[in-house]
């Protein structure tokens, strides 16, 4: 049973496109370690991720709703699950390392602080003067330094591919490195992948918690293109549902209309531009792995309408900042009593200073860990 479980990790790529990342290609870990008997280093890097502290943490971080709202809303964790789901589908069906992408999606938001977006703009400007605060950079700061599970190194040692493909941002700044070798100026297709299923997966997703909230309707929805579109979709389908059903398979169809449309259009480009490797991708004259441009400016006029009618709403942003400030309260106090914080983020203060320790200590609480702290040290009333 071993053997055969042994021969499906060492010859696990011979399905993939010329195009697509290889395991026996990786450039390999910042600290080298012997391949594991029955798993290919992705899967292995999968598992680091999902048995890490930091990602086990998501389940308890606004997506868009304070956590602990209501049962059924997502929070960083669901988000994450439901978008790796679709990368995986994308992979599968662009014949790229299905592993690859699970584990760049799987890590992408490992770095949000609490409370969502207002959260990470609170941190952002209590850091204006000691290097800011971005989640994908502080993503890279868990995976990298930060989550201690080995003796023999900080961090999860993960591939480089992986490490590489949480670096979206800095990928297209010119002559960005990582571990001497360049990350751009595109990504690799794994990595596009995670890219554009996070867009298409919170765009359906906000939208069907929106509903629930009842801070979105159908007929408000009705000025947004691609929900009449999915909503003809499913007209045309079926008959005789009630609304409900017709709700839930609109959002169905959200998620299929851009899917589709993304392997259409990527299954174009890899035709036209022909790459023969991943580097090819990473070096071609254009994205490969992208919207068609008209579903890129329907993409554009949901995310216009979701600010305006839902992330602005003040149901949301109300609960949002009033939380993220008590977030920036706990955060100056810990600057100002740096003997409250934890242990391992007392031990990184004098490598990365005060401000980064705490900003650390901070982003990676939990909403009701970051409340409990502010009640414990009386900064809620």
């Amino acid at each position: 049973m071993l053997e055969a479980r042994k021969e499906v990790a060492a010859g696990p790529d011979h399905h993939l496109a010329p195009y697509a990342v290889k395991c026996p290609e990786s450039l390999g870990r910042v600290y080298s370690e012997s391949a594991h008997p029955y798993r290919t280093d992705f899967q292995r890097d999968r598992d680091r991720i999902v048995h890490s502290r930091c990602f086990r943490r998501l389940e308890y971080k606004t997506q868009v709703f304070v956590n602990g709202t209501a049962d059924h809303y997502r929070t960083r964790l669901t988000h994450t699950i439901e978008m790796t789901a679709v990368g995986r589908t994308l992979a599968r069906a662009l014949g790229v390392n299905e592993d690859l992408a699970e584990c760049i999606s799987l890590a992408h938001d490992i770095g949000h602080s609490p409370f969502g977006h207002v959260g990470e703009e609170a941190l952002d400007r209590l850091m204006e003067n000691h290097g800011g605060f971005d989640h994908n950079l502080q993503s890279m700061r868990w995976v990298e330094n930060l989550e201690i599970r080995y003796p023999d190194f900080d961090g999860l040692n993960l591939s480089w591919e992986v490490r590489a493909g949480l670096r979206k941002h800095q990928a297209s700044e010119p002559g960005r490195e990582l571990d001497g070798h360049s990350i751009g100026p595109f990504q690799q297709a794994e990595a596009q992948i995670a890219d554009i299923a996070d867009d298409i997966t919170y765009h359906a997703h906000d939208v069907d918690d929106g509903l629930d909230a009842e801070l979105l309707t159908e007929d408000r929805l009705a000025e947004v293109s691609l929900w009449c579109m999915a909503q003809e979709r499913v007209r045309k389908d079926y008959t005789g549902l009630d609304p409900s059903q017709t709700r839930i398979l609109t959002i169905r169809s959200l998620l299929d209309l851009q899917v589709e449309d993304i392997l259409d259009t990527s299954k174009m480009l890899l035709k036209q531009h022909d790459p023969g490797s991943a580097r090819e991708v990473m070096n071609a004259p254009e994205r490969l792995i992208a919207f068609s441009s008209e579903m890129n400016e329907m993409q554009k006029e949901t995310r216009s309408f979701l600010f305006e009618n839902m992330y602005y709403h003040p149901a949301v942003s109300e609960a949002n900042r009033e939380s993220a400030n008590l977030m920036s309260r706990l955060f100056q106090y810990y600057v100002q009593n740096p003997q409250s914080m934890g242990t391992k983020a007392q031990a990184r203060i004098p490598r990365d200073g005060i401000w980064r320790a705490a900003c650390d200590y901070v982003s990676g609480m939990t909403d009701r860990y970051a409340l409990e702290q502010c009640s414990e040290f009386g900064l809620s009333s």
